[in-house]
């Protein structure tokens, strides 16, 4: 069997279909091939292509396809303590070369996730399968980088973010992150949610595709797409609010729900606030 990136899909999307659920040479072979491209960010879950964020489902697949051959082994690597899992998901082999400043203190990433150069990790964080890091950004302590979750470059990702990513529904495009983003601390950001560039996610900001954002500035709610992604505009500043219930029992007891606000547009104040400090890099 010839492999190429070329006819990758097609035969991830060929096993992908099989029901034997074997773990015969063919598919080992091409989910090995497979995971290399994905773990050196040759391939990727999604991309932006002529300014559109498009999901790949095949590649989502193939993670898919490593689930269902993988065996469960013991992770040597980890001594003194012990773990479980497939085969086919070891902890990400990295090497000076990489230049990630992997910070020690129970960190982890796993193979199929790529951290590009300059990427730093606070321990503990967690990068899962299928993400994609861009060049500097930064991922702070008790942070998580779902499976498929998409990471501009110089982002901060703040203590104990959740950037939720999305392996199932296949078709389903996973949190996108872009550029220049800073994401505050117990942030947590889910559904297929794209935050353009330059935005900031003040602490505590809940993003969901079910959840609008008020925009304070322009006088507009920001809903889902028809895709079923909720996108906050570049250079959005958000915050935690609340809205009032309108119904007789709410106005009795002053109820109100949770909604992300935004309160303005990145300004040069925003710039100075936001800056981190040259000496973390």
């Amino acid at each position: 069997m010839t492999l190429s990136p070329e006819s990758l899909p097609s035969l991830i999307e060929e096993l992908s279909s099989s029901k034997s659920g074997g773990r015969d040479d063919v598919e080992q072979k091409a989910f090995e091939f497979f995971i290399s491209l994905l773990d050196g960010g040759k391939i990727r879950a999604a991309e932006k292509i002529d300014g559109r964020w498009v999901v790949h489902e095949w590649v989502k697949k193939g993670i898919l396809l490593g689930f269902k051959i993988g065996a469960l082994q013991k992770i040597e690597t980890s001594k003194p303590f012990t773990f479980f899992d497939k085969h086919t998901f070891p902890l990400k082999e990295m090497t000076l070369d990489n230049n990630v400043r992997l910070v020690p203190g129970g960190s982890a990433v796993r193979r199929g996730a790529y951290l590009s150069p300059g990427v730093i990790m606070v321990p503990p964080s967690y990068v899962n399968v299928g993400a994609y890091v861009d060049e500097g950004t930064l991922i702070d302590s008790h942070a998580l980088v779902g499976s498929c979750a998409q990471v501009g470059k110089r982002v901060h990702i703040s203590a104990a973010a959740q950037i939720g990513g999305v392996l199932e529904p296949v078709n389903a495009l996973p949190v996108i992150i872009e550029d220049d983003v800073l994401v505050g601390g117990n942030c947590g950001i889910y559904e297929g949610t794209i935050v353009r560039n330059r935005a900031v996610i003040a602490s505590g900001v809940i993003l969901t595709a079910s959840t609008p954002a008020y925009d304070c500035v322009n006088g507009t709610i920001v809903r889902k797409t028809d895709a079923g992604s909720l996108i906050i505009p570049e250079n959005a500043v958000v915050v935690a609010g609340s809205r009032a219930m309108t119904t007789a029992f709410a106005g009795v007891h002053g109820l109100s729900v949770y909604t992300p606000l935004i309160v303005k547009y990145r300004d040069s104040k925003t710039d100075a606030r936001t800056a981190l400090e040259d000496a973390l890099r």
